[in-house]
């Protein structure tokens, strides 16, 4: 009897402990991998953030039904997707991008601020009141973060973007000739600049507005600004935004971090913001941004690509050289996802890519750094001391020295390549990026020095994975 009485009470112990612990230690937001900083942690998990998701415009375009974009996401194990807060939108055939769910039709775009009584946006409907708040817009948001999050995928939250030209200034909500405050009458190159208070003071509204509204998800982070080294914006500015950002969630429960958009292709960081945790590219091809910052010890991104040309051999590509080159996420701007094939199968008249069979081939991606403690491993494309076969083929290398080794080479059909590795028994395999398959596998017994292993013929690029059998 008192034994039973023991295991009941252990029992109830051990039930009111796992009910107190879910409450105590509830999901932090993504953040920075505490072991490796160049990673993320995302609910317990260390996570790469991987994805084809569509043009930005999910929440701010009315048309777009999210959740079977959010399903097809989570069907082909995408765990990524970015989007704008509204303060910013393009019209119809802006860039020659058909169907762009960034430029909704006239009277379909929502953002922050509310409609007045007084018609006149030059996009359709009433003038906006830059002193009121969209109800509508909020809810729908927060509804497109939270199913977001039941399917495991990371919102990056983009408040703001330059005006490419003085045009799309003029759809802007900021503008003067837009809403009913009278401001701002500054131009297009000025907007973000602290060049007008009352509208630095608005922005600033509208960011503590949405981060307040947002602090409970986990599954979110915040881009200061879209491309800011065009159209005027100022280093001072994006500060200015991120120390918003920071003091708005001072006193709130909950952290995200913070991402700046630094440059297209490659640029050195000489005074990193202190606020700022990811450090993200666009056009980051060959991948020279993750070695020239690797030093800073953050998650370095390449979160946009599609103005690359047709074919997703070009963005396939891009991902596993910036993935192997030590980067931590990588975006492809989709444009298979459009309003009516918001399931991502709609053909495209773009100046990308994206389709239902690149989302899987980056699928490969994510499956074949997960075969890794990548967590352990960094960048060290020294120890691919040869590469031999088409002069163009390049090579990168990720290693956990002595234990675990992973190579990507794009361009050719055919290689032999040299790593370097102390000695031990191997296991090596050549991993076909547009299936998954695995097309050769062999067993080396190496005697320590440079380890030789040739390809079999490939398309684009071929994966290398070596581990040492008893790792």
């Amino acid at each position: 009897m008192r034994k039973m009485k023991t295991i009941r009470k252990l029992n109830v112990y051990l039930l009111l402990s796992m009910i107190c612990a879910s409450f105590a230690f509830p999901d932090q937001p993504i953040r920075l991998h505490p072991r490796n900083p160049h990673y993320f942690m995302f609910r317990e998990k260390p996570t790469i953030l991987i994805t084809s998701a569509e043009h930005y415009g999910a929440v701010l375009n009315l048309d777009f039904d999210y959740i079977p974009y959010l399903e097809a996401l989570q069907k082909d194990g995408m765990n990524l997707t970015r989007t704008f807060s509204g303060a910013y939108c393009e019209k119809p055939g802006e860039f020659n991008i058909e169907k762009n769910t960034l430029a909704p039709f006239p009277n379909r775009f929502i953002c922050p601020w509310a409609r007045s009584e007084q018609p006149g946006y030059r996009f359709g409907g009433n003038k906006f009141d830059l002193s009121s708040w969209d109800d509508a817009y909020f809810r729908r948001l927060k509804d497109f973060v939270d199913e977001a999050g039941k399917r495991d995928v990371v919102v990056e939250l983009v408040f703001f973007c330059p005006f490419y030209n003085p045009t799309l200034w003029t759809f802007s909500p900021m503008n003067s000739i837009n809403n009913i405050n009278g401001y701002s009458s500054v131009s297009s190159t000025e907007a973000y600049a602290l060049q007008d208070v009352r509208l630095t003071a608005a922005q600033d509204a509208m960011v503590r507005k949405i981060v307040e509204e947002l602090n409970p998800f986990d599954n979110l982070y915040y881009e200061i600004c879209n491309e800011p080294y065009f159209g005027g914006v100022t280093f001072e500015w994006q500060k200015h935004i991120s120390e918003t950002i920071v003091k708005a969630e001072s006193a709130l429960p909950n952290k995200h971090l913070i991402s700046q958009n630094i440059a297209n292709g490659s640029a050195v960081i000489d005074d990193p913001n202190p606020n700022v945790s990811i450090f993200n590219y666009h056009y980051a091809y060959p991948p020279e941004a993750v070695a020239q910052n690797y030093h800073l010890n953050r998650a370095i991104g390449y979160n946009e690509s599609g103005f690359s040309g047709r074919g997703d051999d070009k963005y396939r590509g891009d991902a596993w050289a910036f993935i192997i080159a030590g980067g931590g996420l990588f975006n492809n701007l989709d444009y298979s996802f459009t309003v009516e094939y918001e399931n991502g199968i709609a053909g495209q008249n773009a100046p990308g890519g994206g389709s239902p069979a690149l989302r899987k081939q980056l699928k490969i991606l994510q499956d074949f750094m997960q075969s890794f403690d990548f967590i352990r491993m960094k960048p060290n494309h020294s120890l691919l001391t040869s590469i031999r076969g088409n002069p163009e083929t390049r090579g990168w290398a990720l290693a956990n020295e002595g234990k675990e080794y992973a190579v990507y080479l794009r361009k050719g059909n055919k290689a032999a390549v040299s790593l370097q590795a102390p000695q031990g028994v191997y296991f090596a395999e050549w991993m076909n990026t547009i299936t998954g398959k695995i097309d050769q596998s062999l067993r080396v017994n190496h005697p320590g020095g440079d380890i030789t292993l040739e390809s079999p013929e490939y398309v684009e690029g071929i994966a290398l994975r070596i581990k040492k059998a008893d790792s």
